[in-house]
């Protein structure tokens, strides 16, 4: 349900012969947040407030034994309108591999674009305008690079994040895949980061590069996360896997596990071999571009070797742009996600019955193949 935080209208009036009249000053409203922080035994959330354009930080906080008690408001693009989020009783490192389903939406690259983000999600039937789970037991599946660059970055998170629980309690999933956004702001990379939030974090005394580390429930929950996750026949993942991942002797399972305790490090942390070609190099899973530009291009060999090596049928990704829709490539055993989110051009897959369907913002519904 979405809820309106209570304000107070502070209204003068002022008189003259000819014309009484009200001159109304907005009151503050939630500008970001909320930002929650462990701290020995409580749990502090921290919201960014703004009242004609001056900011000022809110802190709610209670006793970490009773954390899902703490009422969470997350923004909507909208003053004053917000919707509520309850924190998760534990947070738990997701499987690698799923059994199939009939109705999968398949969405990458938001970028902080709440409102496309949103809107996308009521078009397809994933979720109502309040907010609730409507997809049944489909599974929502997000392949990386939801923050940066967009205002709205932790609004999307938390939606994510809720949705989650939404989705279990249907019957259905939310996969949320990381990209190489989401690795960099884990490692303290925060080259993209709008400066809206380096000012929101300095408000908040904290440095940004500190938001998404363990002692904060985002950083927490991104950390239990994986790089690349089988569903059914089909493999996702954030760039795409290259030659050189491809003779690794891993599965996707073991891609996951050897990687995950160093999402949070730098790179000269990554001292594994195996870790920095998956983490910090271009040939890794969320930064490989090769199935789609460069003078590197993947074959129809390399391919099929990876499909072999995982024993799937189609290999879905985001990260690169190709064109303002969804495109499908090597043979209808590729599909690239990544549209042009950030000039209001955004897509999603929908696959339902064994059919594919690119669905954009205006609820058109077309289908790519059988």
């Amino acid at each position: 349900m979405i809820v309106f935080l209570p304000f107070l209208l502070v209204a003068l009036m002022l008189h003259n012969e000819k014309l009484n009249f009200l001159v109304v000053k907005d009151p503050a409203y939630q500008d970001d947040g909320p930002y929650v922080l462990y701290k020995k035994d409580q749990v502090l959330a921290y919201y960014i407030m703004n009242s004609n354009g001056e900011k000022s930080v809110q802190t709610d906080k209670i006793v970490l034994t009773s954390k899902e008690k703490l009422p969470l408001h997350v923004g909507t693009g909208i003053q004053y309108q917000t919707f509520p989020v309850q924190l998760k009783a534990q947070l738990q490192n997701e499987k690698s591999e799923y059994e199939d389903v009939s109705k999968l939406f398949a969405v990458s690259d938001i970028e902080g674009d709440f409102i496309s983000f949103r809107k996308l999600l009521e078009t397809g039937g994933v979720i109502d305008e309040n907010f609730n789970w409507t997809f049944g037991n489909g599974h929502l599946v997000l392949t990386g690079d939801f923050l940066d660059r967009g205002q709205q970055v932790t609004e999307v998170l938390w939606l994510i994040y809720s949705l989650e629980e939404k989705a279990k309690a249907a019957g259905g999933y939310v996969h949320y895949i990381l990209g190489n956004h989401e690795i960099m702001n884990l490692s303290g990379d925060i080259r993209y980061v709008s400066q809206k939030y380096l000012d929101n974090a300095r408000l908040m005394q904290k440095g940004y590069e500190r938001v998404f580390d363990k002692n904060h429930e985002l950083g927490r929950w991104l950390n239990t996360k994986n790089i690349v996750e089988k569903i059914g026949k089909r493999l996702f993942l954030h760039g795409g896997i290259s030659d050189e991942v491809n003779e690794l002797n891993t599965t996707i399972s073991d891609i996951n596990q050897l990687v995950r305790p160093y999402y949070s490090n730098s790179m000269d942390e990554r001292t594994n071999q195996n870790v920095k070609t998956i983490l910090s190099t271009k040939v890794g899973p969320f930064w490989y571009r090769g199935y789609y530009m460069g003078t590197q291009r993947a074959t129809q060999k390399q391919i099929n070797k990876t499909l072999s090596k995982f024993d799937v049928t189609d290999i879905i990704t985001g990260h690169t742009v190709v064109a303002a829709e969804i495109t499908v490539h090597y043979d209808g055993k590729v599909i690239d996600l990544d549209t042009h989110d950030y000039n209001g051009h955004i897509e999603a897959l929908l696959i339902e019955d064994e059919k594919y369907y690119r669905i954009n913002l205006i609820g058109e519904k077309i289908l790519l193949f059988e």
